[in-house]
């Protein structure tokens, strides 16, 4: 019997089961870039300590960075200690460090193509991670499969935005399908990562108290807000070409609506559960302009609004966006969902919040107030779930009511393993290596979202987003959007 290696022990001991992948390559196109550094290799080293990267796997960085591998390495090691300080050990990270290469590539010309493909494994698990702008993902598809890099055991991952519209997502689907099939585009969306979203399908699907609830008879309307402090500088020059509209709406939070809207998939593997979702898409209601409100952030003293953030103070360009949504089938009609998401806002917050309707009569009298059960998943920060039920009062004087929440924190409720919840980059890289396209969207379901979301860009063409301000909950017209439904936002707070 083989012995498990001591970084592997360590990872069971915690709590935690780990499941070692195949021996890999894994190439990272973009391999100096922000996102490579800041996310994709600490990923890959927690992995690496977990136990889960083999002995033999190599990580070769590519780009048009003249480096050599042991500049590379310099590189990764500085970005280790910045972005994952608290990982690991001296020993750990020179081992984790021995496993990465380097090959400058140039995607729209010839150089370091021979070399590159001189350095894979035959084999063995080969991955491409397109960490570039989405522009070059033809170019590079096309050269991995010129030099004999495509055949029928690879895989490629490529970064949103996928595209900006119908039409270029379409384009972009058909450049990477001459050279690869789809079951071997990943296209990744960090939110189907998070521990929280897959427990979303978890809590459905695996407890009968919930599913015979969720449906239109029972649930009054659901909510899903990601709010930010955090305005667009630093990333403006790509803010103020998508808004929140492409950056958020039409991946993420779409990608939300989706798990808590979809049938059971037949069983929880890729195809099913990606034909649920792209049902959903299928059945939402065109949105009227009266159902959609867009918001610009103002400067606040401190700081600068979002025209001197993006170096365009006539920009027409929304940092928040709200609307009402209709699912037209027969689990939802009539069940409303609000959406919102929005730069410089009140608090940094995710979550989901499923309001269950008022009970058909109060026994308790008026005096008793009105309540209801929601269930809140919380994405960010401190993931977890809580269910709201109303309980008497303690104490006398009567039957008052009151709503309390049964809270399950994650790191409260399943110990220091749970509070060590693994980046939504850790489980999806390793997913790729398994081959497994559960959590990635598919072709014709990005294309679907986009046909939803391209006729409210264009209503708005010209336009000018309404003003709020920084440290609030967005514009007031949002508040409206929900007041004239007799409805409210939930607060947005930490």
């Amino acid at each position: 019997m083989t012995q498990p290696n001591s970084r592997e022990t360590a990872a069971r001991s915690s709590g935690s089961r780990v499941i070692p992948v195949e021996v890999f390559d894994l190439v990272i196109f973009g391999g100096t870039g922000d996102l490579a550094l800041r996310k994709i290799l600490p990923a890959l080293y927690r992995r690496f300590i977990a136990g889960q990267i083999p002995a033999g796997t190599r990580l070769i960085g590519a780009a048009r960075t003249d480096h050599d591998a042991t500049e590379y390495r310099t590189l990764v090691a500085q970005a280790l200690t910045e972005h994952a300080p608290d990982a690991g050990t001296e020993t750990t990270r020179a081992a984790f460090l021995a496993m990465l290469d380097y090959v400058m590539v140039d995607a729209l010309g010839d150089t370091g193509w021979a070399e590159l493909a001189a350095r894979m494994t035959p084999g063995r698990v080969q991955a491409f991670y397109f960490s570039v702008a989405p522009s070059l993902f033809g170019a590079l598809a096309m050269r991995l499969h010129q030099h004999g890099m495509a055949d029928a055991g690879a895989r490629i991952v490529v970064e949103k935005p996928f595209g900006r519209d119908q039409q270029t997502a379409e384009a972009l689907n058909r450049d990477l399908a001459q050279h690869f099939r789809e079951g071997q585009i990943y296209r990744i969306d960090h939110y189907l990562g998070k521990e929280t979203v897959q427990n979303l399908m978890a809590i459905r699907f695996g407890n009968m108290l919930f599913e015979p609830l969720w449906n239109a008879q029972y649930v009054d309307h659901i909510q899903i807000t990601v709010a930010e402090t955090v305005g667009v500088a630093g990333r403006g020059d790509y803010y103020d070409r998508s808004g929140a509209m492409r950056d958020m709406v039409q991946n993420h939070l779409m990608q939300l609506l989706c798990l808590i809207a979809m049938e059971p998939p037949a069983r929880f593997e890729p195809n099913a559960v990606r034909d649920e979702k792209l049902k959903v898409i299928r059945a939402l209601d065109p949105v009227a302009p009266g159902d959609i409100v867009r918001g610009q952030y103002l400067a606040d003293g401190e700081a600068p609004g979002y025209g001197d953030d993006v170096g365009n103070p006539a920009s027409l360009t929304e940092s928040f966006v709200a609307l009402k949504v209709l699912v037209s089938n027969w689990r939802w009609a009539g069940t409303p969902f609000y959406l919102r998401t929005g730069k410089r806002l009140r608090a940094r917050t995710s979550e989901i919040a499923v309001v269950f309707k008022e009970t058909p009569h109060s026994i308790f009298g008026a005096e008793a107030g009105q309540h209801r059960n929601i269930l809140t998943i919380r994405l960010q920060p401190n993931e977890g779930i809580d269910l709201g039920v109303t309980i008497k009062a303690p104490g006398p004087g009567g039957m008052r009511l009151v709503d309390v929440p049964l809270d399950m924190t994650f790191s409260e409720a399943l110990g220091p393993a749970a509070g060590a919840a693994a980046d939504a980059y850790e489980r999806l890289i390793m997913d790729v290596i398994r081959g497994n396209q559960t959590l990635f969207m598919r072709g014709d379901e990005v294309v679907a979202a986009w046909a939803w979301t391209d006729p409210m860009i264009a209503s708005w063409e010209g336009v000018a987003p309404l003003p709020y301000d920084a440290g609030s909950a967005g514009p007031d017209e949002a508040l409206a959007l929900m007041h004239r439904d007799g409805r409210r936002w939930r607060e947005i707070r930490l």
